[in-house]
């Protein structure tokens, strides 16, 4: 039951945790596991091609020294700034 490519990630992940409880029931006849691993293997790539697109769209704006704006990824600035406290620079 894949869908088109319209399809919202929330979705996805949605039929994604019924795939697996199917699965986990261990009810299921060889076929029909293999038709919806399959399935959830399309899913999960989905849903990681999403959170790839999500991550790069998420920036944060910050000024340099000059007061220009500079674009920092999210993942880079959460950890300055839990390392920033610490650390002093020396000149």
């Amino acid at each position: 039951m894949v869908k088109s490519k319209n399809q919202d990630f929330e979705s996805a992940i949605k039929r994604l945790e019924e795939i697996v409880a199917q699965l986990e029931s261990g009810d299921l006849q060889l076929e029909k596991s293999l038709e919806l691993f399959e399935e959830g293997i399309k899913l999960s790539r989905f849903c990681h091609t999403k959170l790839d697109e999500a991550e790069r769209k998420v920036e944060i704006l910050l000024k340099n020294a000059e007061g220009e704006l500079k674009r920092t990824p999210f993942e880079e600035e959460s950890a300055a700034a839990s390392n920033g406290e610490e650390s002093s620079e020396e000149d």
